[in-house]
């Protein structure tokens, strides 16, 4: 792939995902087995916009079935699964439609609270509308009919899955088939770091005297979707938290409002300011230890620590009955940490849940809400 990105004044090329490299090779696998011909190369529209044009591998063809491979590729971005092989082997079945699986190296799911349920293969949902939409293209332009099992693998996957978060996660046996625009971007901190502070500096120059702080596309939608604040209010800050509130009192804001999933702000519980999985995974034993301090007993504590999703903890805690007193807990301590890094400024948060709404939120940020909105 030879499209590129400027960061920090660098070149940097970008790549494409491991569902980008599943669905072509589903695609291209689809295509030999109705067609009965070989294919050396097969394009693919991602939902980025971008269409990539890749190198078939691995060819092998039967009389029922076609085995290829597409290989990762993330571009200047570094990533474990960069040059491993992602192959897809496609069959024909009886029953109509396209049927997705995962095969070798692709880990499968066993805890609640992600992209997929419990026994599912983990091929996150992106990936799966990918791989469904290009088979069934190859099926109508062939005007098949039955339908199509379509088996993922990556022979790697299984020594490569040890050094990410699948195992801590609940995904055992592999990698997971990832991507939500098919397309990977090489990520410069600093330069994320700039952009936020852009646009503080913008907010601040319109004579803004309080931010609405988010990290990412749950806090927006939530925002959109809950709080009646315009979209344009609030400022993304991805997981630079520490780095947002630093830029809010430098530029001279009163105050902010941080209002995050609780997947991100409970990491905030722990002293974290910057909420990467790459900087450490501390949000179940943080949930742990103040549901202990809250009473639940210690057979719930144990299920707590092993949950791969935070959801599924505030479940364990509303099957208690604890979750009232111990997620104010995990509130108090996110704004006693928060409130540090601010320094003198004034701060509040909001924290919530996708499945549960509002978790908890400090005692000033309704009042920092109706600032933001008056503004």
């Amino acid at each position: 792939m030879e499209q590129y990105i400027e960061k920090d004044g660098k070149r940097l090329r970008l790549g494409y995902t491991t569902g980008s490299c599943a669905a072509a090779a589903a695609k291209a696998a689809a295509w030999m087995l109705l067609t009965g011909r070989r294919k050396e190369t097969i394009t693919l529209d991602t939902p980025k916009g971008i269409r990539l044009e890749l190198a078939v591998r691995e060819i092998t063809m039967r009389a029922d079935s076609v085995s290829c491979a597409i290989e990762k590729d993330s571009g200047d971005d570094p990533d474990v699964t960069k040059g491993t092989l992602i192959f897809a082997s496609v069959r024909r079945t009886d029953e109509p439609g396209v049927h997705i699986d995962g095969g070798e190296g692709v880990g499968r799911v066993t805890k609640r609270g992600l992209d997929q349920p419990v026994g599912n293969a983990a091929i996150n949902s992106v990936p799966r509308q990918m791989i469904r939409e290009n088979v069934e293209e190859v099926m109508a332009l062939t005007d098949s009919s039955g339908g199509l099992d379509v088996v993922i693998s990556a022979p790697e996957g299984e020594a490569l899955a040890k050094k990410t978060f699948n195992p801590r996660l609940g995904i055992v046996g592999g990698i997971s088939i990832l991507g939500t625009t098919g397309i990977v971007e090489p990520m410069s901190e600093a330069a994320l770091v700039e952009t936020i502070r852009v646009e503080l500096r913008q907010r601040r120059a319109m004579g803004k005297e309080y931010a609405l702080l988010t990290p990412g596309n749950y806090g927006s939608d939530f925002i959109r979707q809950n709080l009646n604040v315009d979209l344009n209010t609030a400022v993304q800050v991805s997981n630079f938290l520490g780095d947002a509130l630093d830029i809010c009192r430098a530029l001279g804001f009163r105050g902010a409002l941080l209002v995050g999933h609780v997947g991100k702000l409970v990491k905030t519980a722990g002293g974290m300011m910057n909420t990467h999985s790459k900087y450490g995974d501390c949000r179940m034993e943080i949930l742990a230890a103040h549901a202990a301090a809250a009473g639940v007993d210690a057979e719930h504590i144990r299920e707590i620590l092993d949950c791969a999703a935070c959801d599924d903890a505030v479940r364990i805690l509303r099957e208690c009955g604890r979750d009232a007193p111990a997620l104010a807990r995990v509130t108090e301590r996110a704004l006693f940490h928060l409130a540090h890094r601010a320094d003198g400024m004034e701060v509040g948060l909001l924290m919530f849940s996708k499945e549960y709404g509002v978790l908890g939120q400090s005692e000033n940020a309704p009042a920092l809400l109706k600032k933001i909105m008056e503004e």
